[in-house]
């Protein structure tokens, strides 16, 4: 079973230079129930979209099945199946050491917050935890994609 291991992290925008080029992703999630642990999302990065079914989280583990589909299906998904506002972001990559951090910059409903992932090939891989990281969030359920639609970060300060 395919596998995603991915750690997230805050950062300090003030002390990282991003790339001049980002890619923008819009994706939207299908509703499913509250006690389902699974999300099923729809993403269009550039030219190209992937439809993309991801299990429960286990510390920085999960399931992930992530297929490769065309962007009008991928268009008429987000319009007629997703729940909205979409979730929208600039990403960009920075290596550092052997991994690549993905930095995601939010906008929308999610502005002003910057997410920070590394993907890794084992729980166990060792990574350089670049000088611009300032805390672990990846046992946050409040910084997963899906449950940004739900709580927005522009909400956050209101509770």
């Amino acid at each position: 079973m395919p596998k995603e291991i991915e750690r997230k992290f805050l950062i300090d925008l003030e002390q990282v230079e991003l790339p001049s080029n980002g890619t923008e992703i819009k994706q939207g999630y299908f509703p499913v129930s509250k006690n389902v642990r699974t999300v099923v999302r729809v993403r269009i990065i550039g030219d190209e979209a992937y439809l993309t079914i991801k299990g429960e989280n286990i510390g920085s583990v999960r399931s992930e099945f992530e297929y490769s589909i065309p962007v009008d299906e991928a268009l008429e998904m987000l319009g007629n199946f997703c729940q909205k506002p979409f979730i929208e972001k600039t990403r960009f990559e920075i290596p550092n050491g052997r991994h690549v951090w993905e930095i995601d910059v939010f906008h929308g409903d999610n502005e002003g917050l910057v997410v920070a992932e590394i993907e890794l090939n084992e729980e166990s891989d060792e990574f350089d935890l670049p000088d611009w990281v300032s805390g672990e969030v990846t046992s946050d359920p409040k910084y997963y994609n899906s449950n940004l639609l739900i709580e927005p970060y522009k909400e956050w300060s209101a509770t």
